[in-house]
């Protein structure tokens, strides 16, 4: 079966007494064949024009010419008018029934009896007549598939024979706009066209331009133009007053009394209302054929337009119901069928042959007018994102539930330590922490060395840990594993003795075994009663809590334990009241936690600690689900080293000199009070839990690089000081997970792409502000408020928006 096409292309040309009809369609089909004129149908058609004048004598929207002459008497021009209304169609449709137009009419019918998807699509033929006499005829009255029993409506458009310029086809942004110019109203009424198109304010912009008493001509005349081509851009253009055809200039408004502007004076300005959206125009006035042919070759899609002279009543009367019609969302050429068929059911006894007067002009190539819903519904369709943004936006979302995400991280402290380097605002307070590392130097040099590396010889850790008690700490830490006894045990055990004795609270480090335990000290070196343990296992980044239903008696983490335990004995220094070790039979991490429940309300530090022990549900949920690590607090690297801990390399703490030397007297002098000392590894190759070399950094993070320009080893030990860092001051900085500033940053993109229908240039450089501005936002908001808002994807999602709106035009 051949396939069904739902516009024709039908060329009618009259020569001499001979009219050729081609109806062509598809991919060059054509039907072409030769019908003899009926001189009888012009007269039919003149009888009736001149009783249609003279019926609607009075408050045409025409200059109608009227020759002096003595009184006749009273004529019933109502009867005369219908009775040239019936003889003239009845003429017409008998030539068009002619046996020659049988193939033509069967064409078009079949298509409109066609089952396609879409039954209930008109089949649109696109009528051009030659020349313009022939035109004035009432070809939309002709019913082609009624013969044949179309299932489908059957439109006729008209169209100019000389189309020079492209249909625009692409659509402005945002809520329709209509220009409404109201010409000259002598003799007129234009209230109830003011009123009409106010009524569609509800759902679109709408403004008016006219004439004012008094006003000038000329400066009446750039405003109007200035109007029309408006930066904005109009969807439908009206006018109401008086016209006329004119031969050579396109068509003539009257815009005001004695004074009228041509077609052709103000193509430029409608050319660029096109160029800027312009799709609809509607002259509710007389005599429109010459300015519609004009429109639709300037490119103008389609143009309604009254044939013949209007009455200022019909003219309103027809307006009224066709913009209802077009309010529904109908398209305007089935409005203006829908108006038409209103005035003759409802009408016609009032105002006959009136609904034989309109006429739609188009251009073959172009997609009917049609307003759109204003809803909510229609508003959340345009916010909706588009193919290629839903794409783009989807790869986003995706990157930011993936681990990489840390890999963002870095570069994001990096800039995050220039900005606190530019501002200043870097801390002044002094280090909490004095880092005891055993480098390489430590183990090559001094009269005291390392017999073994890994495991770490405890001799030599005895030595270290008595060397450290004699500045009578309150808490020291050993980032070392001993959880396999050795032959130095004993050694260290009486170093470990020793600091119970004085008091000090000692915290080891320990590994999470994978059943909820730890594996930390052997009770070869020290016993649970004595001593604290906390697990060194971490996410690289970021400061290791527990998880929201798992309870810091059981397991917790190393530099959390280390924080707690300085927070306790800072807050209450000579406080009696606090646990001491080998004091009770109980674990001696328990008694701190409940010591700290007790009295986390007696100081803020304390409290702080308490209450951020855990991490968020979601946190533990994306960590399952091997996501990015929503909501898991960072380690803070933009913060200079050298505000964070004092580093003494373990040669130097060995050295006979030591108690009397300037290191071991600033730590008495120290503006923190006892300050942490933390025992660990200093960045040697063997160094590590499971396996050698492990506890060092294969980089170093790069904010932390940024502050030491010399390259340099980074440890796990100075991972845990930076996080011991952030909890003792209170500061765990949250980063906000990608995919909910992707979700706000589209939200504004597609807000802003919408925005965009001019000046492109300003608009550019508006976007690159406002994500500059964002990006200083947020790095001032990560120093504020301790929280880190994320800028490359939620600046790509934005863009993605904006971008291609930058790059189409205003009426895309």
């Amino acid at each position: 079966m051949p396939p069904l096409f739902s516009h024709y292309r039908l060329k009618v040309r009259r020569i001499e007494q001979t009219c050729v009809f081609e109806l062509s369609w598809g991919k060059g089909q054509e039907l072409t064949t030769e019908l003899t004129y009926p001189e009888t149908l012009t007269t039919f058609y003149q009888t009736w024009q001149q009783a249609y004048l003279n019926f609607y004598k009075s408050a045409l929207r025409a200059r109608v010419d009227h020759s002096g002459a003595l009184a006749s008497p009273p004529i019933d021009w109502r009867t005369q008018l219908v009775q040239a209304e019936a003889k003239l169609l009845s003429e017409f449709h008998y030539w068009l029934s002619s046996a020659e137009l049988l193939e033509i009419r069967a064409e078009i019918a079949k298509a409109a009896s066609g089952k396609t998807d879409s039954d209930a699509a008109p089949v649109d033929v696109f009528l051009t007549c030659e020349p313009l006499e022939l035109a004035r005829f009432p070809w939309e009255a002709w019913e082609i598939g009624t013969e044949f029993a179309a299932t489908r409506a059957i439109r006729i458009a008209r169209t100019p024979a000389k189309i020079r310029a492209e249909a625009m086809r692409r659509k402005r942004q945002g809520r329709v706009r209509i220009l409404a110019i109201l010409g000259d109203d002598t003799g007129l009424n234009f209230q109830a066209d003011r009123e009409a198109v106010k009524a569609l304010a509800q759902s679109a912009e709408v403004e008016f331009v006219g004439w004012q008493p008094g006003e000038d001509v000329a400066e009446l005349k750039t405003r109007i133009c200035r109007a029309i081509a408006d930066e904005q851009g109009w969807d439908v253009l009206f006018f109401a007053g008086h016209s006329n055809e004119t031969a050579l200039t396109g068509g003539e408004l009257v815009i005001a009394p004695n004074e009228s502007i041509l077609v052709r004076e103000i193509a430029p300005q409608l050319t660029v209302a096109k160029e800027r959206g312009l799709q609809f125009a509607i002259f509710n006035s007389c005599n429109g054929l010459s300015i519609a042919n004009t429109l639709i070759d300037l490119g103008l899609s389609q143009v309604t337009v009254m044939r013949e002279p209007i009455h200022n009543r019909v003219a309103q009367e027809f307006l009224v119901r066709f913009l209802q019609h077009l309010a529904e969302f109908k398209d305007v050429h089935d409005a203006m069928l829908a108006a038409c068929q209103s005035l003759k059911l409802e009408r016609n006894l009032t105002y006959p042959s009136a609904y034989l007067i309109p006429s739609l002009f188009r251009h073959p190539d172009s997609v009917l007018f049609r307003m759109e819903p204003s809803g909510w519904r229609q508003q959340l369709r345009r916010w909706l994102p588009l193919r290629h943004e839903a794409i783009a936006l989807s790869t986003l979302l995706l990157l930011s539930l993936l681990p990489i995400q840390s890999f963002f991280l870095e570069p994001r402290l990096w800039v995050q330590a220039l900005y606190r380097d530019i501002t200043r605002q870097i801390p002044k307070t002094e280090p909490p922490v004095v880092l005891v590392q055993i480098d390489k130097d430590s183990l090559q040099r001094g009269s005291i060395r390392a017999n073994k590396i890994n495991p770490m010889d405890r001799s030599y850790l005895a030595h270290l840990l008595n060397r450290v008690l004699m500045l009578n700490p309150k808490v020291v830490g050993v980032d070392y594993l001993l959880d396999q006894p050795t032959d130095d045990d004993q050694r260290l055990a009486k170093s470990v003795q020793r600091a119970v004795q004085q008091n000090a609270w000692l915290v080891f480090a320990a590994v999470e075994s994978g059943t909820g335990s730890e594996i930390g000290v052997t009770p070869h070196v020290a016993s649970f009663e004595s001593v604290q343990q906390g697990y060194i296992d971490y996410f690289k980044g970021y400061v290791e809590l527990i998880a929201a239903n798992e309870d810091c008696s059981i397991t917790c983490p190393f530099a959390y334990v280390l924080s707690l335990a300085s927070a306790l004995n800072q807050a209450f220094p000579d406080s009696r009241t606090l646990p001491a070790p080998a004091q009770s039979k109980r674990d001696f991490r328990t008694q701190v936690l409940a010591y700290a429940q007790q009295n986390q309300k007696q100081d803020s530090r304390i409290e702080f600690l308490w209450k951020r022990q855990h991490l968020l549900p979601v946190t533990g949920w994306t960590d399952w689900l091997s996501l990015a690590h929503w909501l898991r607090p960072i380690v803070d690297f933009s913060i200079p080293p050298d505000r964070v801990y004092r580093s003494i390399p373990a040669w130097q703490v060995l050295s006979p000199s030591f108690p009397d030397s300037d290191i071991a007297k600033s730590f008495s002098s120290s503006a923190i009070a006892q300050p942490i000392i933390l025992l660990a590894p200093g960045g040697y190759d063997q160094a590590g839990t499971i396996t050698p070399g492990d506890d060092n950094y294969a980089t170093p993070p790069m904010a932390f690089s940024y502050w030491n320009r010399q390259p340099q080893i980074f440890t796990g030990a100075q991972s845990h000081v930076y996080a011991l860092h952030n909890l003792l001051n209170q500061r765990l900085v949250v980063p906000i997970p990608d995919l909910w500033m992707i979700g706000v940053a589209a939200l504004l993109g597609k807000g802003f792409s919408l925005l965009i229908v001019r000046r492109k240039r300003w608009w550019f450089v508006a976007g690159i502000v406002a994500t500059a501005t964002y990006g200083l936002v947020g790095l001032q908001i990560y120093i504020s408020f301790a929280l880190l808002i994320p800028w490359l994807l939620p600046s790509a999602a934005f863009w993605i928006y904006t971008l291609p709106a930058l790059g189409r035009k205003s009426y895309d």
